[in-house]
């Protein structure tokens, strides 16, 4: 099983790390702990497939690829790289499960285990153009269809943007659209939306992150950080608290707290 429990590595070809994103790639190589580390090195050895896409599609690794090579054994049993590609599938199970989002609403605790008029608590949505950043299988996007004028899902992976379109298309959707963009990288011009959310999503660079939110959302519009509930305890976010934003917190599905923030943009 992974760390999170979201997937059974064994019902996962390691062949699935060829669908992953630049942005992923770059994730995985950054630090990886020790045993991980050694765990990639025999895992890409033994995946050529794979280890070219990463060489290609994330040609700044091109050095830790090389060198994680270099470290991995010579000749090790079926056995031993199976056990590798376990535990490289169960340390980025995030990554992997995207691959079969699908899947995700039935495995992901912070889906299943949520709760939509926790987002209607926030602010007002009725007659809004809402941005949802890093949508995923669009938990929080399909949730402010309902009741917004407009809604963009923006989501940096491809299997979970297809999904969404999927979606869209099976429920009729007709004020939701979906794009590419990370983050800290959005496609579109100041003060555009009334409201800018996500969840599990603002950390990796918190204020190019949140300098990307609050640019594209209008003056006197709403930020809205919106995690799902989990089994495991999170905490709260001091990134967010010391940046101003307003926390309010819940006792979760699952008897751990839940924290969302908020912060109306004042430009």
């Amino acid at each position: 099983m992974g760390i999170l429990g979201w997937i059974d590595t064994e019902e996962y070809s390691f062949d699935c790390m060829l669908r992953m994103e630049r942005f992923q790639i770059r994730l995985m190589l950054e630090n990886p702990d020790p045993e991980t580390g050694n765990a990639m090195a025999v895992a890409l050895k033994a995946n050529p497939k794979v280890m070219r896409l990463f060489e290609r599609k994330c040609p700044e690794k091109a050095g830790k690829l090389k060198e994680l090579l270099a470290q991995a054994p010579e000749n090790p049993s079926p056995e031993q790289i199976r056990t590798a590609e376990n535990r490289v599938l169960g340390a980025f199970e995030d990554f992997v499960i995207y691959t079969t989002p699908e899947a995700m609403a039935e495995k992901c605790d912070f889906i299943y285990g949520w709760n939509r008029e926790r987002l209607f608590e926030l602010c007002e949505l009725d007659g809004k153009t809402v941005l949802d950043v890093g949508s995923g299988t669009g938990r929080l996007a399909f949730t402010a269809a309902e009741r917004a004028a407009f809604v963009v899902a923006s989501e940096p992976v491809d299997a979970l943007r297809e999904f969404i379109r999927d979606e869209i298309a099976r429920r009729e959707i007709r004020n939701m659209r979906v794009c590419d963009g990370l983050c800290d990288s959005l496609p579109f011009p100041d003060n555009t939306f009334d409201v800018v959310m996500s969840g599990h999503v603002v950390g990796d660079r918190f204020r190019e992150e949140v300098d990307e939110l609050a640019r594209i959302t209008k003056p006197g519009g709403w930020l809205l950080d919106v995690p799902g509930d989990q089994h495991h305890r999170t905490g709260r976010n001091e990134q967010l608290l010391a940046d101003g934003w307003e926390e309010l917190a819940y006792p979760g599905t699952f008897g751990e707290t839940t924290y969302r923030y908020r912060k109306q943009v004042r430009k």
